[in-house]
């Protein structure tokens, strides 16, 4: 198993802390192993076992437990009194009033809990509610090119080339697979995504009256290939319902936003919205999705050549989110800048292409950055090493070189 010193290290950091940790992020993207690596790291440090409850909720044996006054019924009988007890829950979305649950333990003294879940959408209802302020998301991605590459005996170009076709989940870079593996495999984590949302929300239906039913799966993947056929563009909820309805499919404005939604809160599709750069407002306009991997991306989408700037826009954002930036797309007049990244306040500008060896596209990639007035940092990313340099302060770096900085 791979280290995810990023996310250990977070963990590390929130260890014995009077918080909860919610590790969120797509199914098999390494939430289980990120929890099995830190109870080992527990045990070798020399928590003692008893102190450590550890539940997966999609195993067959926990499956009385789903049952929220059973859960807590376990837990008290299996925790050591005067002793820290370290709570572990895997896949907490699957019980029903779990929050119930997971509010009653925190109040009381001697226990660390530490959650995972594959939805979004659980956590921004009751749990909000009933634990604001007392829980940290850790939202975790497949895995990043620099962890790819340390897996590979390839040259770092080579590396990316398979790292734009294949992607990052964990499961695949740890064995060889040949490329029906590969689909195979893709097709197992997309359709495990969009049938457990839709089964979850069904769940939620029951409990929550005013919760929108997911029930036309064809009607989802059909939104989901129009949005990993348009990654990086501006859409709004008008546009897809009009592209359908030239399709002669007719849909609703709040039935694409309802199945938008769903794609999004099971982080298959991350939505950016724009920014004014002047005024650094964020403006109510279309946005822009992203899809989580690659890999997922090229099994929606099979095709012989792909839109290689927008892959690698697709790439440096997630990349973005796994640095801990806040990012959005930055709109200046009429002009565009690919991304506006913040952190502490500090901003920094990107633009992402493919080459800038054509002139006018050197141009174009620059003129945006040379009318911003401030002082905050400019960056190019380009796949092209002739470029690279310092241009009146507008640094244009190759994109492989950054991802493994």
């Amino acid at each position: 198993m791979i280290e995810r010193k990023e996310y250990l290290d977070k963990l590390r950091e929130w260890k014995d802390q009077n918080i909860i940790k919610v590790i969120t992020g797509i199914r098999r993207c390494g939430k289980s192993t990120l929890l099995k690596l830190f109870i080992d790291e527990l045990l070798k440090n020399g928590i003692e076992a008893e102190q450590i409850i550890s539940i997966n909720f999609e195993e067959m044996e926990y499956e009385d437990l789903l049952d929220y006054k059973k859960l807590y019924a376990y837990i008290k009988n299996h925790s050591v009194e005067g002793k820290m007890t370290y709570l572990f829950l895997d896949e907490i979305q699957n019980v029903a009033f779990y929050e119930k649950v997971v509010d009653s333990l925190f109040v009381k003294d001697n226990y660390d809990i530490y959650m995972t879940g594959s939805n979004s959408y659980i956590f921004s209802g009751q749990l909000a509610t009933n634990l604001r302020g007392r829980y940290i998301e850790i939202s975790m991605l497949p895995f990043s090119f620099k962890e790819y590459y340390s897996l590979n005996n390839l040259d770092k170009n080579q590396a990316f080339n398979e790292y734009m076709k294949v992607g990052g989940f964990p499961y695949i870079n740890q064995h060889d697979m040949n490329d029906e593996q590969h689909n195979l495999y893709m097709e197992g984590i997309y359709n495990t995504v969009l049938l457990k949302d839709i089964e979850e929300r069904l769940n939620r239906k029951e409990m929550e009256k005013n919760t929108k039913k997911i029930t036309d799966v064809s009607l989802l993947k059909s939104i989901s290939k129009y949005l990993s056929s348009v990654l990086g563009s501006p859409i709004s909820i008008r546009s897809i319902t009009n592209y359908f309805k030239s399709n002669e499919r007719k849909i609703s404005p709040n039935t694409v936003s309802t199945y938008l939604d769903a794609l999004c809160e099971s982080y298959l599709y991350y939505p950016v919205e724009q920014m004014d750069i002047f005024g650094k407002e964020v403006l109510k306009l279309n946005k822009k999705f992203y899809i989580v991997d690659m890999g997922i991306r090229n099994f929606i989408l099979p095709r012989k050549e792909y839109d290689l700037g927008f892959t690698i826009e697709n790439i440096v954002y997630l990349e973005l989110l796994r640095r801990g930036y806040i990012v959005n797309v930055g709109r200046l007049d009429t002009t565009e800048v690919d991304f506006i990244a913040r952190k502490k306040d500090i901003y920094t500008y990107f633009q992402v292409t493919a080459s800038m060896v054509d002139k006018t596209t050197f141009e174009r990639e620059m003129r945006p950055l040379i009318n911003i007035q401030d002082n905050y940092e400019k960056i190019i990313l380009t796949l092209d090493n002739f470029t690279t340099g310092n241009y009146n302060g507008i640094k244009v770096i190759n994109v492989v070189d950054w991802l493994l900085d």
